[in-house]
């Protein structure tokens, strides 16, 4: 039996540079909080520097104290001749709590801002990635790994890579008073902390290894949530009776899930138990060392308690330190897949001479195109001309790359081999931003903007001036979704959007007729509709196909449509069969030529006879 996509992906376990050390972790969370953040970032690198200063005073100034209070002589004497040394070690551990209370205060203004920052260089990385990375299972592992798990870690590993340098620098002050108590204690003191770092080191690995393995589930499981969770799903699923099958679904995905955090948590369970128990043996032999030496004389009685709270100060940052920096190497794989996507997503980009085009007259050459991942061609050696103003059909079977062709057509898409000209010049070597600036799209299933009726318009070109709205109401008044606003509570204002209050929900025809005029408001020279009228009435179809009339007048229109009766009076018609240019012509003359176009032309004129 073949494993479905959505199991267990062992494949996933491996990965090249996993663990590229603290110094390649640190630095892009350095830098991300350096430039989410830089001035609260400054102050707590000054404070944290202040506050192991004043904790190293600190320990130095106790070995006085005890000195004082272990001479020979009454009691009271000894007391008050401490005294200056007590309120020094109290001054001074008084300071670090009053300069840890500002690194707390600063720390608080850096993971809000980093997170802000980070969401929005993924987004942009999002948006810019090419729509042919959207079709590749790859890259979609990579965005959901960099969005879910990714950003989430980077809040955390800026929140450890402050408690990093905090601990350092604790470190440094308990290990600088122990050397110069006895150098001895130094190497000694590693030996409570490095058995428990190992273990949580190991099991940052074994966390990371199961993402890989769990990321296809993860998915299927936040697909399913939206089946049963979602508006849109809702009314299909209770008429069918599917809510056992959306129940199933969820078992199927969410066992295995649950299996493997069951595998995870009890490898890392003994893993932790074996770091301890060997941190305590370590955390031992350093009392017992501290002894031997007091018993033997090397060091004073007054610096040996002197040592005991270092020891505790330094065990303390250590574990600190050593706890701070797993997790940061932890959270650095996440932060490792969030900067991957961002570089693939960034690298996905086609660039190119920022020039101006002219789409008025476009051929194909001996173009073919393959989505990621597959082995057949979705559109296959085609060459053609469109001259300017004209008006061309594409058709075909469901599948044989109409809509394929039209985004190549529009540079939405770069040719696997070919190429794509607009009058004379291969757009695959021009910006992408240039390009898409001379296209209007109107697509079948247009996206549903959550935001008013006016702004679902005007997102057609959202930096076009329009101050008086004129374009708009144009644009609505050519498509016929003016009728569809009248009839709003508010109108223009009105939200489109029953996830939040107040807002309301349209018909699939009248979200169309909105799509349509935001096509007619962004005004380019090449038009490409996909489908435009598939959920309209008769009337609204004839209305917008007039609009459609109108503006070809002066424009290069490409037009994708199952019904042929439409495209009778298009300057020309191509059909496209299994991605290959198989017929074109007028529609008399393809009529004429008996092939596949009047065989579907019969059907479908048989069908609307029928009915």
């Amino acid at each position: 039996m073949v494993t479905p996509h959505w199991q267990l992906d062992d494949s996933a376990v491996e990965r090249r540079g996993v663990l590229r050390g603290l110094p390649g972790v640190t630095r892009p969370v350095l830098r991300l909080v350096r430039d989410a953040a830089p001035g609260p970032a400054l102050v707590v690198a000054v404070l944290q520097v202040l506050s192991g200063l004043a904790a190293a005073f600190g320990l130095f100034a106790t070995t006085g104290v005890l000195t004082d209070l272990l001479e020979s002589g009454p009691t009271a004497d000894r007391v008050v001749a401490a005294l200056p040394e007590l309120l020094l070690v109290g001054a001074a551990f008084g300071l670090r709590g009053a300069l840890d209370v500002g690194v707390s205060l600063a720390h608080a203004r850096i993971t809000p801002a980093v997170r802000r920052l980070a969401e929005e260089q993924l987004y942009r990385a999002s948006l810019d990635a090419d729509l042919a990375a959207f079709d590749d299972a790859s890259f979609h592992d990579r965005m959901h790994r960099a969005r879910d798990r990714g950003l989430f870690y980077l809040e955390r590993a800026a929140d450890n890579l402050v408690e990093l340098i905090g601990a350092l620098i604790g470190l440094a002050a308990a290990v600088g008073s122990l050397a110069a108590l006895h150098p001895l204690l130094v190497p000694v003191l590693l030996l409570a902390v490095v058995p428990d770092g190992w273990a949580v080191h190991r099991s940052a690995q074994m966390a990371y290894a199961s993402v890989g393995r769990t990321v296809a589930l993860d998915r299927r499981v936040q697909l399913v949530s939206q089946l049963a969770t979602e508006r849109e799903p809702a009314a299909e699923i209770r008429a069918y009776q599917a809510e056992p099958f959306v129940l199933d679904e969820y078992r199927v995905a969410a066992d295995p899930l649950r299996d493997e955090d069951v595998r995870l948590a009890t490898a890392q369970a003994r893993v932790r138990g074996v770091g301890r128990a060997l941190a305590g043996v370590g955390l031992a032999v350093t009392y017992a060392v501290l002894g031997l030496l007091v018993g033997r004389g090397w060091v004073p009685l007054a610096v040996a308690g002197t040592a005991v709270i270092a020891v505790r100060v330094g065990t303390s940052a250590l574990n600190r330190l050593v706890l701070a920096a797993n997790q940061l190497v932890e959270q650095g794989m996440y932060v490792a897949d969030y900067r991957e996507f961002l570089d693939a997503a960034t690298g996905s980009r086609r660039t190119g001479a920022d020039v101006a085009v002219d789409p008025s007259r476009v051929a194909l050459d001996r173009v073919t195109f393959r989505y990621p991942g597959s082995d057949r061609a979705a559109v296959r050696d085609v060459s053609l001309g469109i001259a300017p103003g004209e008006t061309i059909a594409l058709v075909g079977e469901n599948g044989s790359g109409k809509t394929t062709l039209a985004k190549l057509v529009a540079g939405l898409y770069a040719p696997t081999s070919g190429q794509v000209r607009w009058s004379g010049r291969d757009i695959a070597g021009v910006d992408r931003a240039r390009v898409a600036d001379r296209v209007m799209m109107v697509l079948q299933d247009p996206v549903r903007w959550p935001h008013t009726a006016h702004v679902n318009v005007r997102v057609g070109r959202h930096d076009r001036p329009d101050p008086d709205g004129r374009g708009v109401r144009g644009a609505a008044a050519q498509s016929g979704a003016d009728e569809v606003v009248a009839r709003l509570p508010q109108r223009w204002r009105t939200l489109l959007s029953k996830q939040f209050r107040g807002g309301v929900e349209l018909s699939g025809g009248q979200w169309q007729r909105l799509a349509v005029a935001r096509g007619l408001y962004r005004d380019a020279p090449l038009l490409i509709w996909d489908e435009p009228t598939a959920p309209l009435d008769a009337k609204a179809e004839f209305a917008v196909y007039e609009s459609l009339r109108a503006l070809a007048a002066d424009r290069t229109v490409v037009l994708i449509t199952h019904r042929l009766a439409s495209v009778r009076h298009a300057d020309r018609i191509l059909l496209l069969h299994e991605g290959e240019l198989v017929e074109q012509g007028t529609h008399a003359e393809l009529l004429a030529l008996g092939g596949r176009y009047a065989d579907l032309y019969a059907l479908q004129s048989r069908m609307h006879a029928d009915a």
